[in-house]
Formats: structure tokens, C-alpha cells, sequence
């Protein structure tokens, strides 16, 4: 079956990731040629949705109109360059709130394929953690892609411990995005 929807994580992946978490429209930066790989997708006829953890909402650090500021900015600079976001899902829980939707629990995924009619037999999981690939692996998509530019040593150690790998490594989501289409395109 046929790829027709990429999951995205956010932070690590579309823009450079803070130890201090991505707080203010200003905090957030695109990583190179990411925006670029959204419009990749889009010129082959694939959806993106980005699937995030904003444990900030629930610490209390941001509010959701400050989230909505930054979603504001990531799909103007999408956009701008060509791609397009069909979806964002993202979950406001803190670790210890014990909810579905927290990656690398599938809820997000789950939500994005009830809202879209999104088969997750031909979708794919890109992100920079254990949590995205796991997220994505129990979802039931077709592939998941670790890409390099998060803390990929640590991701893969955390994977090996729970017997999982991804389908790929990649260096960045642009890297990603074309592996997703030269191996799981129609």
C-alpha cells in the first residue's frame, strides 16, 4: 500500500529543539530545509501532519494562544516555501498526567486518522526520539524514520532497551522525506 500521509514531530525535527522547550514565537527556528521537505510531500500528493508533545501547555509556561502563535509561524514559513500542514494534533499533558494522547502513546496519531480517514497502513512516522518511533510503531504505520537532528545516540540506545528500531535513519527531515518517497511512494 501506497504512502499517502507523513506524521511529523515538532521539535528537533521542523525546528531546532531547546533543553529550555520552544516558549515564544522568537524561540522558534526552522532547521534546515525543513520546510522544504513539506513541500516535497506536497508536490508528490502526500499530507503532513505534525504530531507534537506540548508538555508547556500543562507546566503552565505557555498558553495556547502563545502554541497557536508558533503553529502561526511554522505553517507561514511552510507555506512560503511551497508545502502545506494538513493536520496539527498535539498533546498538552505533562508526563505524570497518565493521558492517551502523550507520545510515544498513539493517541495523537489515532486522533489525526479518525479526523482525516487516514489509514495508518500508509502513513509514516518521522521524529528525533524514542517516543516518535515508538509512537509510531504503535500506531500501525507502515514505517518510522529516526532523523540525526535531535539526540540520535540516545534515541537509538533507548530503543534498543524496548527491541525496536526504526525502518531508517536519517540525517535530516528533508533526508527523511525522500527516503519515505524513493521507498514507500506509489
Amino acid at each position: 500500500m501506497p504512502i499517502t500521509t507523513v506524521f511529523i514531530d515538532r521539535d528537533g525535527v521542523i525546528n531546532q529543539d531547546s533543553p529550555h522547550y520552544i516558549k515564544t514565537v522568537d524561540e522558534f527556528h526552522f532547521l534546515p530545509r525543513s520546510p522544504e521537505a513539506f513541500a516535497l510531500l506536497k508536490a508528490h500528493g502526500l499530507s503532513a501532519m505534525v504530531i507534537t508533545n506540548q508538555s508547556v501547555i500543562g507546566r503552565g509556561w505557555v498558553t495556547r494562544k502563545t502554541l497557536s502563535a508558533i503553529f502561526d509561524k511554522m505553517t507561514a514559513g511552510i507555506e512560503a516555501a511551497g508545502g502545506s500542514v494538513d493536520g496539527i494534533f498535539f498533546c498538552p499533558h505533562t508526563p505524570d498526567d497518565g493521558c492517551a494522547c502523550r507520545k510515544p502513546k498513539p493517541g495523537l496519531i489515532h486522533d489525526a486518522c479518525n479526523t482525516h480517514g487516514i489509514d495508518p497502513a500508509s502513513s509514516a512516522m518521522i521524529g528525533d526520539s524514542a517516543k516518535d518511533i515508538l509512537c509510531g510503531k504503535a500506531a500501525g504505520c507502515a514505517a518510522t524514520v529516526l532523523v540525526r537532528t535531535g539526540t540520535p545516540d540516545k534515541a537509538l540506545a533507548a530503543l534498543d532497551a524496548e527491541g525496536q528500531r526504526p525502518d531508517h535513519v536519517a540525517d535530516t527531515l528533508f533526508d527523511a522525506v525522500r527516503w519515505v518517497l524513493d521507498t514507500l511512494g506509489s
